[in-house]
């Protein structure tokens, strides 16, 4: 009996992340408000009342959906022992992180600039939500940059808090430019020559 539990939990696991991958590729493609339920459904092949059941509602869904890309990033950068990165291991790990995207997270990366500009306005369903998101990786931007300072790698004189928002800014921007046009944006380019740049400007 324990075998047959296992292999309908799995089984569970295995159609549960077919349909977040499915949400992921319509929600990038058609945004959330333009795509259904019965939509997200067909491309997983299970029925609507069975996404239901999983996630409760289409709300629901959308937050799995997050909390599926902010658990890839995770497992990326749970790749580093170091829990407290020094400014140029996290400047490998953002270069790295671009590479990755660019190769193979392209749906990930679309659904998360369709979903900011969706939730722009307070009161929308996810404002809150990457409100905080940004807020959280200004704040670990900021304790970066301290850290730099403290350790000497970097020199005294910037503003942590400027610099963390420069940097965040760099990354929406240089995703969003990648996304419109990738024929022209080479992402990992980008990333290389900004934090060049950046470490340049900030070594003693």
């Amino acid at each position: 009996m324990a075998g047959v539990k296992g292999q309908v939990q799995k089984r569970g696991v295995e159609r549960r992340r077919a349909m977040v991958d499915a949400a992921i590729e319509l929600f990038a493609r058609q945004g959330v408000r333009g795509t259904g339920v019965a939509a997200v459904a067909e491309r997983a092949g299970v029925t609507p009342s069975a996404l239901i059941h999983h996630f409760g509602s289409k709300d629901g869904l959308v937050r799995a959906v997050l909390q599926e890309a902010d658990r890839r990033a995770l497992e990326r950068l749970s790749a580093s022992p170091d829990a407290e990165p020094t400014l140029e291991q996290a400047v490998e790990w953002f270069v790295r992180d671009a590479e990755h995207t660019a190769a193979a997270e392209r749906e990930l990366a679309a659904l998360h600039t369709t979903l900011t500009a969706e939730n722009l306005q307070p009161g929308t369903l996810l404002h809150t939500w990457f409100r905080d998101r940004g807020r959280a990786l200004r704040g670990h931007l900021t304790a970066l940059f301290r850290r730099a300072v403290a350790d000497g790698s970097a020199r005294p004189g910037h503003d942590p808090e400027l610099l963390a928002a420069e940097t965040a800014a760099f990354l929406e921007g240089a995703h969003l430019l990648w996304l419109l046009d990738p024929e022209r944006i080479d992402l990992v380019a980008v990333h290389r020559g900004y934090f060049a740049g950046l470490l340049a400007r900030l070594r003693p």
